[in-house]
């Protein structure tokens, strides 16, 4: 599993993580709260990570400034959130 954001087509700036054999993070570790906004780009970096390995599962590491609306919509998609 390549932790490389280029490989998957991401912006240089993203932080991904292993998690486990064939689990990645997207590592979102900010003050700020992770409002609906953020929660739809994050489901296309998980598309893209997808497109590239199809049997990896994703999820978000992040603080627990998230908002409902972006937990919602990220377990909707199938991505876990894991809280640091």
């Amino acid at each position: 599993m390549e932790l490389n954001p280029e490989v998957y087509k991401l912006p240089a700036r993203t932080q991904l993580r292993a998690i486990d054999e064939n689990h990645i993070g997207i590592v979102k570790l900010i003050k700020s709260r992770i409002i609906q906004k953020d929660a739809v780009r994050i489901v296309e970096m998980s598309t893209q990570i997808k497109d590239v390995h199809p049997d990896l599962k994703v999820s978000l590491i992040c603080t627990s400034n998230i908002c409902s609306k972006s937990l919602a919509l990220l377990q909707r998609e199938g991505i876990s959130v894991i809280i640091k």
